[in-house]
């Protein structure tokens, strides 16, 4: 495969690095280098931001909200009609299956759509009656974005969860500077050419910095002209990025890890609940934020339910993830591959069972089988830890005080499913178990209008919804006076 080198794109055009740093981009399933792109200086962010800040001051500040929904409708058809070509790139960056690739790309036009039908919201303010000086007063309180968006994503779903945090932010009238993630930088690079193309979308309104964390990701967050900052990615690295634009007050928004339970009770449908655990963590190789890696069966069911989702994941066919034939590619990357690997050989030292699955399989490369490890404890690093990977930890329960106890026995907050027919028992759970996001008789089913966010470890603020509009806007309360008269403060004193 031929390697093809990009630049930075900045201010509607590429843009040569003033470094000469490049960092390679591999396709997970050959482990080739199929394209570099630059690791940006700190002028290079400095560059993006400024074009951003001058967009914001500029053209794109002036449009009003009819005028921003009509461009975010333009990016939504853009995406859909170059939707094959973007889902290559996903899958070449990280290895995830090309159907999977096309259908979050899917989700990323119903998502700029839903943004773009909301933008009049922003317009919309509200008028407040005063009683000050007998009624002489009213105040009116408006909606105002917050200017330059940074925004650094993760490699995991690139442009779905770059849109998540684009099409809000656009809709309330911010610019945009990424940093997605070094392993799947293109498929961000070419949106933002696509988008200069086929789109109204002014110069510098999007922007597009690669690099390594450490250096453009700490650039971004940090820079003295960013005023909000939108981040996904883990919690340790969410904590360092909160502490970095908190030295600027920059508005911080936080998607982070998860170690999602499925409480799964004796009247579940356990082919159903077999589906969903199936859907919740062998699919994406595991590799999503809303895994659901903790999976909690009452010890009535427990054997029985083990061996249909050992059915299920025995399976999973492996291999070459632009292969129709294929259900899942390989891990992402080396580092996340042995980090996989070590968390496997952890459980079964700390007393776990693997019931099926592990590393050895028939394909070379970044391969991890469909994996089940029962017999596990809730105070082993396997059911605490957010793995990254396919590996279902299975915990028994007796009755459900024990089980929603197991479901809160994480300091990650993010999701969780419930499996019962007992829809009081199901209403119970659902309230009890503190997270953002829960599935009741279901997994991993988004909406645009619908908010997605973590309790705890979990992240701050939502996205998508009405929550994930009000995430790019403050407001502004503004008081006028109809008497005419302002008393002297120290009179008749």
């Amino acid at each position: 495969m031929e390697s093809t080198n990009y630049d930075l794109f900045v201010d509607g055009d590429g843009l040569e690095s003033t470094g000469d740093d490049r960092i390679p981009v591999e396709y997970p399933y050959d482990r080739e280098v199929w394209a570099t792109v630059p690791d940006a200086t700190g002028d290079d962010v400095d560059a993006a931001v400024t074009a951003a800040r001058e967009a914001f001051d500029g053209e794109w500040g002036s449009f009003g909200p009819s005028r921003r929904r009509e461009i975010l409708h333009q990016i939504a058809d853009t995406v859909e009609s170059h939707v094959d070509e973007l889902a290559r790139l996903e899958t070449l960056g990280n290895g995830r299956h090309l159907r999977e690739s096309t259908a979050q790309l899917g989700h990323v036009v119903e998502f700029l759509h839903f943004f773009a039908r909301r933008c009049e919201e922003v317009a919309e303010g509200r008028v407040n009656a005063a009683e000050q000086k007998d009624g002489r007063m009213f105040n009116y309180v408006t909606k105002e974005p917050y200017g330059v968006v940074g925004a650094i994503t993760p490699w995991n779903v690139p442009l779905l969860l770059s849109c998540w945090k684009l099409a809000p932010a656009l809709a309330a009238g911010n610019t945009f500077v990424h940093k997605p993630s070094e392993v799947t930088p293109v498929s961000a690079l070419r949106l933002a050419e696509l988008l200069t193309e086929h789109t109204d979308l002014p110069d510098g309104a999007y922007n597009v910095v690669t690099g390594y964390g450490e250096g453009a990701g700490q650039a971004l967050v940090g820079h003295p002209d960013v005023d909000k900052v939108a981040f996904t990615g883990s919690t340790e690295t969410g904590r360092a990025v909160a502490a970095e634009a908190g030295r600027n007050l920059s508005a911080v928004s936080l998607e982070l890890g998860g170690k999602s339970p499925h409480v799964i009770f004796p009247s579940a449908d356990l082919e159903n609940a077999a589906n969903g655990v199936t859907k919740g963590i062998f699919t994406s190789m595991g590799q999503v934020c809303m895994a659901g890696s903790r999976v909690i069966v009452h010890e009535d069911i427990h054997d029985e339910f083990v061996d249909l989702l050992a059915e299920r994941a025995a399976d999973v066919v492996l291999g070459d993830p632009m292969d129709p034939e294929t259900h899942v590619g390989p891990i992402a990357f080396e580092r996340q591959f042995e980090t996989v690997r070590d968390y496997i050989d952890m459980g079964r030292e700390a007393g776990a069972t693997l019931a099926c699955g592990g590393i050895e399989t028939d394909e070379e490369g970044y391969f991890v089988q469909p994996t089940v490890l029962t017999d596990v404890a809730s105070d082993m690093r396997v059911a605490q830890e957010e793995i990254f990977g396919p590996v279902a930890s299975v915990l028994t329960f007796r009755d459900e005080d024990e089980a929603l106890a197991l479901a809160n026995d994480v300091d990650y907050g993010l999701a969780g499913a419930v499996w019962t027919e007992d829809m009081r028992q199901a209403h119970r759970a659902a309230d009890e178990i503190r997270a953002g996001t829960i599935w009741v008789n279901e997994y991993r089913v988004i909406a645009p209008n619908v908010p997605f966010g973590g309790f705890e470890d979990s992240g701050l603020g939502r996205e998508a919804g009405r929550e994930g509009l009000e995430a790019y806007y403050q407001t502004k309360s503004v008081w006028m006076d109809l008497s005419g008269e302002v008393d002297n403060p120290f009179n008749p004193y």
